[in-house]
């Protein structure tokens, strides 16, 4: 290696590293890769084509020693285990006042042990989420950094450069301090799990029941996200039923096994909720249904125990618009829930988050980037102290406008057998949560007759129990 200084580290060239490090470069930034795999370091030599811009090595203590300082090193490697394994490796070769970037996925209660571990020792911790996949990665993906607010002065200007931009604005901004980061991060996949069956069930009642074909689907998607329904999840979702198999002369969708995985971030998400005391049904669900589907020999078998009518016949155009409305509500019920869980964390963990500030870096760069979320950022604007976007005049027109439409959906396919959990537990919440009384006075009754929970009253203040016959 040269004697050059490098302004940006990353460890871990995998395809997110390699194209980040890139991205990073494009911008004007001379940045310098660790792996321990001499092919994928030889790879990014060779995509940086000049080494006084882009380098690489799989010696730790070479790559430290070439970064300016405060140095400033990113982690792009697999959470768990890895992480710890990473910051133990590079630690002998740091400074105080250097800088360690959790790029990857890790739980937030993990950042805050390291973030303190590396305190004690004057090293500067940040837990960073990046959403955008690979792509984003390098052209540009949304950023949510936590940490120490001037520490982040260092890496500002690289972050603000390689982030996404949306009308100019880079999709980056200073979240709070630990973990905020990475718990922005978590929740924004809770809420990309929601969207993902809500739309995954869209699509089964318009093939079921509406009787479109792959290329209608395609190009209703794709009218969908010419309107309200903008977004990354349904624009992809329009090509992908355009995606020929090499296989075989079908469609590839169709010739993809229903069973999906996940990585953890959405259970988290909804464990987290539970602690919390949050509701986030639609969240909760689309968990539930990727495990669901794991048991596919078992789904097989039980299809065949139990008949199910067939649909009944709708007007394709009809049901298509409602599809449409339904799809909306439970969009923004599902941005309502996890929203509702950032606002609940921030004042239990003191991450002090400005929620018009990460509605807006969700705008551009990330999966669940939608037209909505400049609506979002615009209305916790006008109210940041808001709880429940539901609550927002904006957002009441807009489910008034689209409630009865889902309710539609919602029995149709309970009338015939289709599930529509994502659907029917958006639906469900929203009954729930505009109900001023709910039957839950049953149950304090029954916890108080049999346990003696006590109870409150609404005529007096006070705790109550009653000597049940």
């Amino acid at each position: 290696m040269t004697e050059h200084k490098y302004d940006f580290g990353l460890v871990g060239l995998g395809v997110m590293g390699h194209n980040f490090i890139l991205n990073v470069a494009d911008k004007g930034f001379s940045v310098c890769g660790l792996d321990l795999d001499q092919s994928k370091v030889d790879q990014l030599i060779s995509s940086g084509g000049d080494t006084e811009r882009v380098q690489a090595t799989t010696k730790t203590e070479e790559f430290a020693a070439s970064l300016k300082s405060p140095r400033k090193i990113m982690l792009l490697v697999p959470a768990g285990k890895l992480v710890d394994t990473a910051i133990e490796s590079l630690l002998p070769y740091l400074s105080e006042q250097d800088i360690i970037i959790d790029g990857g996925n890790s739980f937030f209660t993990d950042t805050d042990r390291r973030e303190a571990y590396l305190a004690e020792k004057g090293i500067n911790f940040f837990g960073s989420g990046v959403s955008g996949g690979a792509e984003g990665a390098r052209r540009g993906p949304s950023i949510m950094p936590g940490g120490n607010k001037e520490a982040y002065q260092h890496i500002k200007p690289i972050f603000e450069a390689a982030a996404a931009k949306f009308n100019g604005e880079p999709c980056v901004t200073y979240l709070g301090p630990k973990s905020a980061g990475n718990y922005v991060k978590m929740v924004h996949n809770g809420i990309e799990y929601g969207l993902m069956q809500l739309t995954s069930e869209v699509y089964d009642l318009l093939k079921k029941a509406g009787g479109l074909t792959n290329d209608e689907l395609s190009s209703t998607f794709d009218a969908w996200n010419n309107g309200r329904l903008q977004s990354f999840l349904i624009e992809i979702t329009s090509e992908i039923f355009s995606q020929d198999d090499d296989l075989t002369n079908d469609r590839l969708v169709d010739m993809i096994l229903d069973k999906a995985k996940q990585k953890g971030t959405g259970k988290w998400t909804s464990q987290n909720a539970m602690d919390l005391g949050i509701p986030v049904p639609s969240i909760d669900i689309a968990v539930s249904m990727r495990e669901i589907s794991a048991f596919k020999d078992m789904r097989m078998e039980t299809e065949k125990l139990y008949e199910k009518p067939n649909p009944a016949d709708v007007d394709k155009d009809q049901f298509t618009a409602k599809m449409e409305q339904a799809l909306y509500f439970s969009f923004i019920i599902t941005y309502a829930q996890g929203l509702q869980q950032l606002v609940e964390a921030s004042e239990e963990y003191g991450y002090e988050l400005n929620m018009s500030e990460v509605a807006k870096i969700w705008r551009a760069g990330c999966i669940i980037r939608a037209a909505l979320l400049d609506d979002i950022s615009k209305t916790f604007s006008a109210n940041n102290k808001l709880k429940n976007i539901v609550m927002a005049p904006a957002f009441v027109e807009k489910l008034k406008g689209t409630v009865s439409a889902t309710r539609e959906v919602v029995a149709y396919g309970a009338t015939y057998g289709i599930p529509l959990p994502g659907l029917s537990n958006s639906l469900t919440y929203f009954d729930a949560i505009t109900s001023g009384r709910l039957p839950l006075n049953l149950i304090q009754a029954q916890r108080d007759h049999f346990g003696s929970h006590t109870y409150e009253r609404l005529d007096r203040e006070g705790i109550f129990h009653t000597e049940w016959k």
